[in-house]
């Protein structure tokens, strides 16, 4: 098998994985890719929900944001079922809460809002001065340069992504009093998904869990793979509409780390600026013990 022929299989799995199974009115199964890793990557969990709530709601209304947590590991054994209740239904904004289960017990729980979009007032953040994503590492080969144990096997679920490390606060980048704790990094999908914008959303959010928690280590003098990290919940507003398929920035930072839980916030912003989403997470951040 060529090079190009595996990127675009690699797409083409994570397409399938996105194409949740109909089991009933607003229930729904999910499939996983091969991996022999112990607990489902949580990014997959998040964006197939987010695929079960859009199911459930008119085309004319797009996502403007979900509020997650993740409530136990999931399996790669058995399939995940998806249950979507309609909560609200008004004439501009519509929720939906979507419960994942699997072995009869939920694993995570998603709430999602809905917009008829509108015209309205618009600002934004500045992005910040960075080098072009070809000036950035391979974050898979600094992950295996790290040691990390689920590299390889991460290598294979995340084929359809590319992931260009610019530094975090300890390796590359400039100090910053106000934000002591920060990494940046390019990522965009490889060529192959379709223009169905809500095909976009959905691998985003499979792509937004790589790394976010990590920032919360980032001005430590720790290695990431020699400490157990897990997210508790994960946030995520939209605010314009992009291609998931083209380079976006991913700047994220972590105002605090305490009680063995680490904060971490990411502004996402395209190639010429544009401030396209705003990530949330929090998790638990330990030293890994002998």
């Amino acid at each position: 098998m060529t090079e190009a022929s595996a990127v675009e299989d690699s797409v083409q799995d994570l397409l399938k994985i996105l194409d949740l199974e109909t089991l009933d009115d607003d229930l729904y199964r999910g499939a996983h890719p091969p991996s022999a890793r112990s607990r489902v990557y949580g990014g997959q969990v998040a964006a197939q929900a987010l695929v079960a709530g859009a199911r459930s709601v008119d085309p004319a209304f797009v996502p403007h944001s979900f509020h997650s947590y993740f409530l136990l590991p999931g399996d790669y054994a058995v399939p995940i079922i998806f249950d979507v209740q309609r909560i609200r239904d008004g004439r501009s904004f519509l929720t939906r809460r979507v419960t994942a289960r699997q072995h009869g017990r939920p694993i995570y729980h998603q709430t999602i809002n809905f917009q008829q979009p509108e015209q309205g007032f618009e600002h934004q953040d500045v992005m910040p001065d960075v080098p072009d994503p070809e000036h950035g590492l391979d974050f898979l080969d600094l992950m295996r340069g790290r040691g990390n144990a689920d590299a390889d096997e991460l290598g294979k679920e995340w084929a359809a992504i590319e992931v260009r490390f610019l530094g975090n606060s300890r390796h590359g980048l400039d100090p910053d009093p106000r934000r002591p704790s920060r990494a940046q990094m390019w990522m965009r999908f490889r060529e192959g998904l379709p223009d169905d914008p809500m095909t976009h959303l959905a691998a985003f959010t499979y792509a937004s869990d790589i790394s976010l928690l990590g920032a919360s280590l980032a001005v430590h003098d720790v290695d990431p793979a020699r400490a157990m990290m897990a997210s508790l919940d994960h946030t995520l507003w939209f605010h314009r509409r992009f291609r998931a398929d083209e380079w976006w920035l991913y700047d994220q930072w972590s105002p605090s780390a305490q009680g063995g839980r680490g904060l971490a916030f990411g502004s996402v912003f395209t190639a010429d600026g544009t401030l396209v989403a705003t990530a949330a997470q929090e998790g638990v951040i330990r030293q890994r013990r002998s």
